[in-house]
């Protein structure tokens, strides 16, 4: 009976591995995220004028991509959570006879939907960061020729 029951948990598991693969990649966004604001924060008081927009425009971006990373973070925490529940469902469920599958589906269907999330909301951030990362026109120069 413990060896169908370490069978059924792989899968939650695996889920559980790639929730902390995502949640790397979006500590290490939010930290050259944090460090860009830093940057900001410091020439703010230093420009005026047109630079002084750019270095505003640009804080907002960075301002909004950190509320999505971190609510993301919080969405991948939280599907953690439920896989690491639906694992212990699991083995109490196998180890006390009980039938609680259901119980384990509906916490494993749960991380799912909370790591849809949380892709969505990456998906939201890369676009946001995406946004911040185009030239203003202003350097472009669109207005002469270049040869």
């Amino acid at each position: 009976m413990i060896v169908q029951t370490i069978q059924l948990a792989l899968t939650p598991v695996f889920v559980l591995v790639a929730i902390g693969n995502i949640l790397n990649i979006l500590s290490t966004r939010l930290g050259r995220v944090v460090d860009r604001a830093r940057t900001l924060q410091e020439r703010h008081g230093s420009t005026e004028g047109p630079q002084h927009d750019m270095i505003v425009s640009e804080l907002r971006l960075v301002h909004q991509r950190m509320t999505l990373i971190t609510h993301a973070v919080r969405m991948m925490v939280l599907s953690g959570l439920a896989i690491g529940v639906t694992v212990a469902i699991l083995f109490l469920s196998g180890l006390s006879g009980s039938d609680w599958h259901t119980a384990a589906a509906m916490t494993f269907l749960a991380s799912i939907v909370l790591l849809l999330i949380a892709l969505v909301l990456f998906l939201q951030e890369t676009q946001v960061a995406a946004k911040a990362l185009r030239i203003p026109s202003d350097y472009l120069e669109l207005h002469r020729e270049i040869t």
